[in-house]
């Protein structure tokens, strides 16, 4: 029987959210319970909330929005590495994990992951994310796509620039997944962003099959 895992995180008023960013609210316009027809919810929240994808648009002028993504680097094999021990993703940290070199999704389980796990609903400023060193040995290994398991690819004190060097090259930012019950080993990701004309970002769906026994 074929195994899929939901690694996207539940979207409620509950979800922490980047500082700044207005967090989540459900506004019911129609409740059957006060005698209208159906039940109809407005949603308000920012577009980079929860499991989402960071479009070339969040931080390069010209670059692709969300509706733009090319969805053939966001679906295939993925390879979910664990990097636990870290305090940061360094390109060092990124060697030691012997990822194979055809490779082209990359997902990383950190501590970051158990936050998801046990419900923590503040903001952690000190979660584990790649510098942009890391984020230009992702670019030189060819990867298509990088998953991360906090709200941004780069350490909340850094500049924009580990974005910046994946953006610029193609690569898919995958940021906000919960991977503290995926077992490390290869996978299948069908990751699918809303498709958001215009915009820098957009909530995305995103499950893992299982394709090889995990290691």
């Amino acid at each position: 029987m074929v195994k899929y895992v939901d690694i996207s995180l539940p979207i409620s008023p509950a979800l922490p959210t980047w500082p700044g960013a207005p967090p989540v609210a459900f506004e019911r316009r129609l409740d059957m319970a006060r005698g209208d027809a159906v039940n109809d919810t407005n949603m308000f929240c920012n577009v980079h909330v929860g499991t989402h994808i960071d479009a070339p648009l969040h931080h390069l002028e010209d670059g692709l929005s969300a509706a733009e993504l090319p969805l053939e680097s966001c679906i295939g094999p993925a390879l979910v590495a664990d990097a636990s021990d870290a305090d940061v993703i360094t390109a060092a940290r990124l060697d030691a994990l012997g990822v194979p070199p055809m490779v082209e999704r990359l997902l990383l389980r950190t501590r970051n992951s158990q936050w998801w796990a046990a419900g923590v609903r503040e903001f952690r400023a000190d979660y584990v994310a790649l510098t942009a060193e890391a984020a230009q040995w992702i670019v030189e290994r060819g990867i298509r796509l990088i998953g991360v398991d906090y709200l941004s690819v780069q350490r909340y004190q850094d500049g924009p620039e580990t974005h910046r060097i994946l953006l610029r090259a193609g690569v898919i930012v995958l940021e906000g997944v919960s991977l503290a019950h995926v077992s490390p080993g290869l996978y299948e990701l069908i990751c699918l962003p809303m498709k958001l004309v215009g915009v820098d970002g957009a909530p995305a769906r995103a499950i893992l099959k299982q394709m090889e026994a995990s290691r």
